[in-house]
């Protein structure tokens, strides 16, 4: 879809957003994304630990709902910032209501799940978007579309960090499901698109220390992605590399300010709240996605 450049000024009324979640993810990017609007406003948070809740909304004057109906009530649209069993069992709740989603990925713990949400997502006809964070930023967009241009008969790839390791993001549904679920998602997402769709996926290592994917794509290119959130780095590692008969072709967020992503993701969901016409990374790209992951783990099975 196209969409109006940032510069633009938003001229429609902010798009009114309950917050499903207050823990870190909701407190780093959530919360304050919505809240700082123009396009949207933080309308109401609502968390399983009610504490949680009020500390998160009230660094934003924000409310906090006393249940999951009532932020249904107080809002047009619903982000989620919750582990992927919360949301699996929320989001069609929230579908149901007619409230359009902002989802976080994978959409489930597993494709069952997965596909429960991308269903309530079509029955109902609501707005839905991924909060595929990389994808937000203008660097990722440049990248795909010149590899839109070109022929790719091989790619290596990686994303590598160590957040498993220690501190508020190594929640416990990240250390149970590991690196695969986690950051799988953004490199099967990024390979998808850059170098042609993915008809398999075989994966070898353990997601909780070092997983390693082999990807078959639809124009016969094969792709390697290596995922880890458990190694000590300076900083985290995303890098796709792209090979065929011309030049390489490098995407490194190395040198990229993820900040930029935020404006970007929040102009792009508001404008397909008020307008009825989603980006296309959507809970049906989402379920793309969970059908590779879940081909990834049962390959050979």
């Amino acid at each position: 879809m196209s969409t109006a450049p940032l510069t633009d000024t938003w001229s429609g009324a902010p798009v009114r957003v309950g917050l499903v979640g207050a823990g870190p993810w909701a407190r780093a990017m959530h919360a304050r994304v919505l809240a700082a609007g123009p396009e949207t406003e933080l309308a109401a948070v609502w968390a399983r630990r009610p504490e949680a809740a009020a500390e998160v909304a009230g660094a934003y004057g924000a409310p906090v709902a006393g249940s999951f109906e009532e932020l249904l009530d107080r809002c047009e649209a619903v982000a989620f910032a919750v582990p992927p069993a919360v949301q699996a069992a929320l989001a069609p709740r929230a579908a149901a209501a007619g409230r359009a989603l902002l989802l976080e990925k994978p959409l489930g713990p597993d494709l069952d799940a997965a596909r429960t949400v991308a269903d309530a997502v079509r029955d109902h006809g609501v707005v839905s978007q991924l909060v595929l964070t990389k994808r937000y930023h203008p660097a990722t967009r440049a990248f795909l579309a010149e590899a839109a241009t070109r022929e790719v008969t091989g790619a290596r790839s990686c994303y590598l960090h160590g957040a498993f390791l220690g501190g508020e993001f190594a929640t416990s549904w990240r250390l149970e499901h590991g690196a695969l679920l986690d950051l799988g998602p953004h490199l099967l997402d990024i390979l998808d698109s850059a170098v042609a769709p993915i008809v398999s996926v075989r994966a070898t290592g353990d997601p909780r220390r070092w997983i390693e994917l082999t990807c078959e794509h639809e124009n016969g290119a094969v792709s390697q992605a290596s995922l880890s959130g458990s190694v000590r780095l300076p900083k985290a590692r995303t890098r796709v590399e792209l090979f065929g008969p011309g030049e390489e072709l490098v995407y490194d967020t190395a040198g990229i300010d993820h900040e930029e992503c935020w404006p970007v993701l929040r102009r792009e969901f508001a404008t397909a709240v008020r307008t009825g016409r989603g980006t296309g990374i959507d809970a049906a790209h989402g379920l793309h996605i969970q059908k590779l992951l879940h081909r990834a783990t049962h390959a050979g099975h």
